[in-house]
């Protein structure tokens, strides 16, 4: 149903939308897609035929009818699901078909063809180099990160990788990390605004059980319940080889792969950043990292 404050004009243009929709991915799924005879010469309808999309999705033919037709009837996520299956609908069509019928849409899933995209997500924070960048998961699990990265926020196989963990029990990122106290609140708001998107997910839940138990500090601030959208936080740090660095971290999202996060560090112009940067990653800086230095 629409909501009350949609005009009717929007609410006219989004039912033309969904029947146009709806009978373009009919169109496009034949019958022996569907595990139905084709009928051969005799059939003269592109792809399925509306009866038959309503028996294989087990709604009322009157019913799938109006759907198609661009009535303002009642819908339910279980009945678009069911026809979502039957037209072969892409997470991204099932998610514009809950749009098209004024339904909150489910969580974009990446499609399986999008699935494979690691290799270009490395190109990438490897071509942000010499400045940090890492990918995370929907539950901030690392999944890639830069030398850069590694250099700058001690990011290494030996910690736990998730970032609102390390975030918390890291004594390397810690020590190193100037303005700790004062980004904490904001990280857990973000973490939070973050597991709001998706409700149902014991995944998350997962994550926050397992941060409360290694941080205090994170089960207090968890109980404040602040909410912050993900998006860019100043990161003040001092680092034992080149001293004071001041980077902005900004998440970003691809389309394509909900599920994954881009977190890219630029240098603000303070305390000479990016020079100093570009020295950490350099031959020279990287054999001072070999030796041991405090912090």
């Amino acid at each position: 149903m629409a909501t009350a404050l949609e005009s009717s004009g929007a609410k006219t243009r989004r039912l033309a939308e969904l029947r146009e929709f709806l009978m373009s991915r009919r169109a496009r799924v034949s019958p022996s897609e569907a595990g139905l005879p084709d009928g051969g010469a005799r059939r003269r309808t592109p792809g399925l035929r509306r009866e038959e999309v309503a028996v294989l999705a087990g709604v009322g033919v009157s019913w799938y009818q109006w759907l198609e037709q661009g009535r303002d009837i009642t819908v339910s996520p279980q009945v678009l699901d069911s026809v979502a299956r039957v037209l072969r609908l892409s997470p991204a069509e099932r998610r514009h078909l809950y749009v098209l019928a004024a339904l909150n849409p489910p969580a974009l899933e990446p499609a399986p063809e999008d699935r494979d995209m690691c290799q270009g997500l490395r190109r990438l924070i490897d071509a942000w180099m010499p400045f940090p960048a890492h990918i995370m998961d929907r539950y901030w699990n690392t999944v890639l990160y830069n030398d850069a990265a590694a250099i700058v926020l001690g990011m290494r196989p030996e910690i736990t990788q998730n970032c609102l963990i390390a975030f918390f029990t890291d004594p390397l990122y810690r020590a190193r990390s100037k303005g700790w106290a004062e980004l904490a609140p904001k990280v857990v708001a973000q973490f939070r605004s973050a597991c709001s998107e998706c409700p149902d997910d014991d995944g998350f839940q997962a994550v926050v059980e397992e941060a409360k138990a290694a941080s205090a500090e994170f089960a207090e601030l968890w109980e404040r319940r602040d909410i912050l959208p993900g998006g860019q936080n100043r990161k003040e740090m001092e680092h034992p080889l080149v001293g004071e660095l001041v980077v902005e971290s900004t998440q970003l999202t691809v389309p394509a792969r909900p599920d994954l996060v881009i977190v890219l560090h630029t240098p603000l112009p303070v305390a000479d950043t990016a020079a100093k940067l570009e020295w950490l990653v350099s031959p020279e800086g990287r054999r001072g990292a070999m030796y041991p230095v405090a912090g």
